[in-house]
């Protein structure tokens, strides 16, 4: 058997670990609002590139996801099942006030969109609060692979990002020393290629 040394190879078995899918690869998986962890992995969902609406910032099925699980009248309150002005409307609010805020801000105390209060994350539990663990195992955190985040044609990707009920919370751009790449090679190509706004 051979090993994989690519930048590819090295996402792949990262992201087994974190999700416990053997088929990261494979077309025929499709994240969905009920996509839920495996056995194996640490938690993680595996999440698709194809979710992210790149304009504002968000993984838009495993967010209404969150949703459905915790909130489910907000869902269609705020029309996340299809595109629309009341769905854009809300997702610009949410992008607007992680600009203001900053997206940890977001996670813990939520947003006002008109009349409704948004909670976008549960936290840890207490030892012996039987309800906030209910409330923590509906999170969704999940793993995007090779995620587009470019507005224009140039097609500019990330190796990976991480999300919290659809909301980013951090990006990784992958270097190996056996293709002749470093940390440094990864620095500059974020300050290069990736605008911080």
């Amino acid at each position: 058997m051979t090993t994989d040394t690519s930048e590819k190879g090295l996402e792949e078995l990262i992201v087994r670990a974190m999700t416990g899918r053997t088929d990261v690869l494979s077309p025929e998986y499709v994240a969905t609002e009920n996509s839920a962890p495996v056995a194996g992995g640490t938690g993680w969902i595996l999440g698709d590139a194809n979710h992210y609406d790149r304009e504002y910032c968000v993984d838009l099925v495993q967010l209404r996801g969150f949703l459905l699980a915790t909130q489910e009248p907000l869902v269609e309150a705020l029309a996340l099942n299809s595109d629309g002005p009341s769905r854009r409307q809300f997702i610009a609010r949410l992008q607007g006030e992680i600009s203001k805020r900053g997206v940890i801000d977001v996670l813990r105390n939520g947003i006002k969109h008109g009349p409704y209060h948004i909670d976008l994350f549960y936290g840890t539990p207490s030892p012996g609060n039987p309800a906030a663990v209910e409330r923590f195992a509906q999170n969704r955190f999940s793993v995007t692979r090779q995620l587009s985040y470019s507005r224009d044609e140039t097609q500019l990707a990330l190796d990976m990002g991480l999300f919290i009920n659809g909301l980013p919370i951090a990006t990784f751009e992958l270097k190996n020393h056996l293709t002749k790449h470093t940390v440094d090679d990864a620095v500059q190509q974020y300050k290069r290629d990736r605008d911080p706004r």
